[in-house]
């Protein structure tokens, strides 16, 4: 949808906390009721709030459902954004809004300025479109969440994307600085640059191929992988450079000079994925075979070195300067951060004279859960018997053989004569047998009258 700002400046404080209730309203509700709005509000009186509902629907920031089954309201991605738009202007991110300069089957790119005049970039996702009904398969956005709305699917990606530029840009790598963000809507540095796909020459596509494919390699360094790593998602800046040395121009795209410098800047970041993930392997060959195919067919250069591959990036990485840790990227979880912390020595200085064979991730996984849970039964059991324990060690006088293997102990155990001094606690001993055998045939005869199968 096109975003239409003209009735932004005409909203009163009542008509904000009218969509802000409806937006609250919405994380339980597809069409939250009419009196839920007055109630999340705080607004006395209902034709007040009748009002307002009246006015944001005439704008087209709420929108009312055909043949629902009682009257409410549900949020348009036109009230999604004027509430994110609210609230930059609250925070001095922005002060105006110029023309749309990219579209995306996922997003909506425009120019917009702060209030010391600075250029920065609007990004507004927008998930759901009909071209690209897919994103809940192709995108791990919900991550254990079953379902989702398009609206809450699109403030993920936001989010995920604005702290992806944040730890890159703060790293060194080249990406756009991020301002802000809020929402479905992201903030960021204005580059004044070329998208490649728009590129017929540059003066040294050697160069300009070897930087890219050591970008990736870089990302993957540091445990990141892009995913959509084509000639769409970088932009080429040209530094230097003289008028007058200009290549020709063409119809389909441009040229730059021959003693330009050019740097490329990678964007679109929300389906970037950790190294760990299951298809790493796959979306890292088709990054580097999506640069190589752009740079056969549009430059008509050629690499005569094969790869990079993965394995061969993600060779001796450094687990304290991995990224995906810090970000959360598909495919690393808060319990493999965990999991790294804790052997995050090398198993090398464990074992002596051997070298160390790394352990797979789901074994790793396994074994953790299998000994949390035997830990946490060995804890509930010395929490609920810790006396019993002490006096039976010091009545056999066996503190040697106080810590017994399950697989040690005999079946006929719980039927041993028990040393009558562990009743010392004010309570008499039973009378038993003390016939082991008489004492099983008694236990088996109870166990057929009470119809336990033997």
């Amino acid at each position: 949808m096109k975003l239409d700002t003209r009735a932004l400046r005409y909203l009163t404080a009542e008509d904000w906390r009218v969509l802000a209730a409806v937006e609250q309203g919405s994380k339980n509700h597809e069409v939250v009721p009419t009196p839920l709005i007055a109630q999340l509000s705080g607004m006395r009186g209902g034709n007040n709030v009748h009002k307002n509902i009246s006015t944001l629907a005439k704008d087209g920031l709420i929108a009312k459902v055909k043949n629902a089954r009682y009257d409410g309201y549900r949020l348009t991605y036109g009230g999604l954004d004027y509430l994110a738009l609210n609230t930059h202007r609250k925070g001095d991110m922005i002060f105006s809004l110029g023309n749309q300069i990219g579209v995306g089957k996922e997003s909506d790119i425009y120019i917009c300025a702060s209030p010391s005049s600075r250029q920065l970039v609007l990004k507004l996702h927008r998930l759901g479109r009909i071209s690209f009904r897919t994103v809940k398969a192709n995108r791990d956005y919900l991550r254990n969440r079953n379902a989702g709305s398009w609206m809450y699917l699109s403030r993920l990606a936001a989010q995920k994307e604005h702290a992806f530029m944040q730890v890159l840009h703060r790293e060194g790598f080249p990406v756009p600085e991020p301002v802000a963000w809020s929402r479905h809507t992201v903030v960021m540095e204005f580059i004044d640059a070329f998208p490649l796909r728009m590129i017929d020459s540059v003066p040294d596509p050697g160069r300009l191929y070897a930087e890219l494919m050591d970008m990736i390699v870089q990302l993957a360094q540091r445990g990141l992988i892009h995913g959509d790593f084509n000639e769409f998602n970088i932009l080429i800046r040209e530094k230097g450079g003289s008028g007058g040395q200009r290549d020709e121009e063409t119809e389909e795209g441009s040229a730059f000079a021959k003693d330009a410098t050019l740097t490329p800047i990678l964007i679109d970041f929300p389906q970037t994925l950790s190294t760990n993930h299951t298809n790493a392997e796959f979306y890292f060959d088709r990054d580097v075979n999506c640069v190589k195919r752009y740079f056969e067919r549009r430059l008509r250069y050629t690499s005569d070195e094969p790869g990079p591959f993965l394995k061969d990036a993600i060779k001796g990485i450094d687990n304290e300067r991995r990224l995906d840790v810090e970000v959360e990227a598909t495919g690393f979880s808060r319990k493999m951060a965990k999991e790294l912390d804790r052997f995050v020595e090398p198993v090398s200085n464990e074992v002596e004279g051997a070298d160390a064979v790394p352990a797979d991730e789901d074994d790793l996984d396994d074994e953790d859960d299998e000994q949390d849970e035997v830990e946490n039964d060995f804890e509930d059991v010395d929490d609920v018997k810790p006396e019993r324990e002490s006096k039976e060690a010091s009545a056999f006088e066996q503190p040697d053989e106080a810590t017994i293997s399950l697989d040690n102990l005999a079946l006929d155990d719980d039927l041993a004569v028990k040393d009558p001094r562990l009743f010392a606690d004010g309570l008499s001993a039973l009378q038993t047998s003390q016939d082991a055998v008489v004492v099983a045939q008694k236990v088996k005869t109870k166990k057929r009258a009470a119809g336990w199968a033997i």
